[in-house]
């Protein structure tokens, strides 16, 4: 049963404020919106009509990941296109879709140019937006970009505070990316208040950091004791440190089998289930907290439309 007695979320930006809503859960997909179990490189043929189904179909939003280059011991190349080219371009073509990353590498790219890119798409998209950052996990791509991978801690956070300086007027900052002094603006701002930045994992942070700092945190899939342990935790240090209620989203590989009955059998960070059980195990997620759930269908063995109309027919109408 739905929970209505949430005090809401804070309001971001359109995006932000239409996927988390404090008690319920929503539901949205990873980019490309396809299956590919046996190669590393999707195949995007079709990519663009498989958003702007996924958006007519009522899924709250879509995820694209920062992967610069595709690391062969890591066996996935991401979704091929530059993160900030794809949200442009997918901007200019849907209209009510949350517009996600999860997430950018922070310590690989300079916060300038980072805050001008998800400030333009925040504009662009009309405030539907969300920045999911991260400290990075492939040590292959560091030496590519001459960063230190056991500093990406500290230039995470480094990067964090520059990006939510320049968002505000006649910022001023001091820090290893830079120097501004007042007296010049990063233009455009976002639409909303500000950025929503969504912490993922630990990104080397502590966790009272990622509480006091973070619009929302994205966190893992985990056996459901374990993560409504996890989220309780998360709850109580938000209160602990004076903080209001924040989303929290994990993603969940699925194949989604047409026997509704069927499941779960496990697969890699997910399950092959039918949908009542996955209706059953998504409110399970709601009820212990989590506010949106991302799907992944790299996994899944049906054709992709089909399942993304099973989907919207049997389970998205629980969520909405």
């Amino acid at each position: 049963m739905r929970d209505n007695t949430h005090p809401p979320f804070e309001q971001i930006n359109r995006g932000y404020n239409a996927t988390f809503q404090n008690g319920r859960l929503s539901v949205g997909l990873v980019v490309p919106i396809t299956a590919y179990p046996d190669s590393p490189v999707q195949e995007m043929t079709g990519h663009l009509a498989r958003v702007q189904r996924a958006e007519a179909l009522g899924f709250r939003a879509v995820w694209l990941r920062d992967v610069p280059f595709d690391v062969l011991s890591f066996g996935d190349a991401g979704q091929l296109y530059d993160p900030f080219a794809y949200l442009g371009y997918l901007a200019g073509q849907t209209s009510e879709i949350a517009l996600g990353v999860a997430s950018v590498v922070l310590p690989l790219r300079h916060p300038a140019h980072v805050a001008k890119a998800a400030a333009s798409v925040d504009q662009l998209s009309g405030g539907r937006l969300i920045l999911g950052v991260a400290s990075g996990d492939r040590p292959e791509e560091y030496p590519a970009m001459a960063a230190d991978f056991d500093g990406r801690g500290a230039a995470f956070r480094a990067a964090f505070e520059y990006i939510r300086t320049v968002g505000t007027p006649a910022p001023r900052i001091d820090n290893a990316y830079g120097r501004i002094d007042g007296d010049m603006e990063m233009r455009p701002k976002p639409q909303g208040a500000r950025l929503p930045l969504l912490v993922t994992g630990s990104s080397r942070q502590l966790p009272d950091w990622i509480a006091q700092n973070g619009d929302g945190w994205m966190t893992y899939p985990r056996p459901g004791q374990a993560q409504d342990r996890v989220l309780q935790d998360w709850r109580d240090r938000l209160e602990a440190l004076g903080q209001a209620a924040k989303p929290v989203l994990q993603p969940l590989y699925v194949d989604l089998s047409d026997n509704p009955d069927e499941g779960p059998l496990p697969i890699h960070l997910g399950v092959r289930a039918g949908a009542r059980w996955l209706t059953a195990y998504l409110e399970q997620l709601e009820g212990i907290g989590v506010n949106h759930v991302a799907l992944n269908l790299r996994f899944n063995r049906a054709p992709i439309d089909e399942t993304l109309d099973r989907l919207a027919r049997d389970v998205l109408p629980q969520f909405s």
